[in-house]
């Protein structure tokens, strides 16, 4: 990219947001490119105070850094790949995804380092409907109590008495140098992860060959792949981001890639959970093959009851 070529880098405004998008940046630098940030303010940023299905449910932290793309304000948008839909934007790309981050949620306990040591009828923060109900079924003694707002926010609640213990995300913590919170690392069969967790997805307009030249060489092909399986078994159960479904591939010993699904029910008023879980290999022979590998889980998991479960929980939580 000639070095006239000014690149303007999308971003939400959270310090999470602005250090992922940060890391992007000085990899395009160290290429040459000439780069500058613009700082966008989503409906999800605004509305803090309220559950993110009560605001507008999948996309309240990216529609407006698409618009601008759209718009041609920025070149690039940065995103953490689980706010993404996975319904592809008119106009727009998913260009690449960088090396993905740990996948896993993390406790960070207050009162017990570990879930299973905390006290019966302990305040656990979480807002997440995928997080809240694996905790249920791990320890149905517990207390979901709603938890919105940036990293910062929610350990400052933690660490003032407000909960006993809060769920984030691994990565999150990580890269904002806050890995030495994080005093359970939780992980599937147990607690599954969000569809794409720890990875960012860098989107560009489809038709602007020279960003996409640009940001090419920050793509991971084994996280590409991995986030394109859990992505297309998501976009089949018909699930959208903020559903009760938990994904998780990587590749396995012998080189193929490995997807496990997991879609999760929580009953009302009982608080029994029931859990169903495919898992899938696929060698990667050709770039068809992730996508595949993402329809064959869904196909077993909506075999298993996948939709029945999702739209009983669509109505509970309506």
């Amino acid at each position: 990219m000639p070095a006239t070529h000014l690149l303007r880098v999308g971003t939400r405004a959270s310090a999470l947001a602005r250090t992922q998008t940060g890391w992007v940046v000085d990899r395009l630098r160290a290429q040459g490119v000439d780069v500058v940030v613009e700082t966008i303010t989503t409906r999800g940023d605004h509305r803090s105070d309220l559950p993110i299905a009560k605001i507008g449910g999948d996309g309240v932290f990216v529609r407006e850094l698409e618009q601008a793309l759209r718009d041609g304000r920025i070149d690039v948008a940065v995103h953490s790949l689980k706010d993404l839909p996975t319904a592809e934007t008119p106009g727009l790309v998913l260009a690449c995804v960088p090396e993905r981050a740990t996948p896993f949620d993390a406790l960070v306990g207050r009162t017990a380092p570990r879930l299973d040591e905390l006290p019966s009828g302990a305040v656990v923060g979480t807002s997440s409907i995928r997080r809240v109900v694996q905790l249920k079924a791990a320890r149905p003694d517990l207390q979901a109590v709603p938890l919105r707002g940036n990293v910062d926010t929610r350990l400052r609640k933690l660490d003032a008495g407000e909960y006993d213990a809060v769920i984030l995300a691994a990565a999150g913590l990580e890269r904002l140098g806050l890995a030495d919170r994080i005093t359970q690392l939780m992980q599937p069969p147990e607690f599954w992860p969000a569809v794409a967790q720890g990875a960012l997805g860098i989107q560009v307009r489809a038709d602007d060959v020279r960003t996409l030249a640009a940001v090419a060489p920050l793509d991971h092909a084994t996280t590409h792949a991995a986030v394109i399986a859990e992505r297309r078994m998501l976009e089949n159960l018909a699930g959208g981001c903020l559903a009760p479904i938990g994904g998780w591939a990587r590749l396995s010993a012998a080189g193929g890639l490995v997807l496990g699904g997991c879609v999760l029910e929580m009953d009302q008023p009982t608080e029994a959970v029931r859990r169903i879980v495919a898992e899938e290999t696929v060698a990667l022979r050709d770039q068809t093959e992730p996508a595949a590998l993402g329809e064959a889980v869904a196909a077993r998991l909506r075999a298993a009851g996948a939709e029945a479960m999702l739209q009983r929980m669509r109505t509970r939580l309506a």
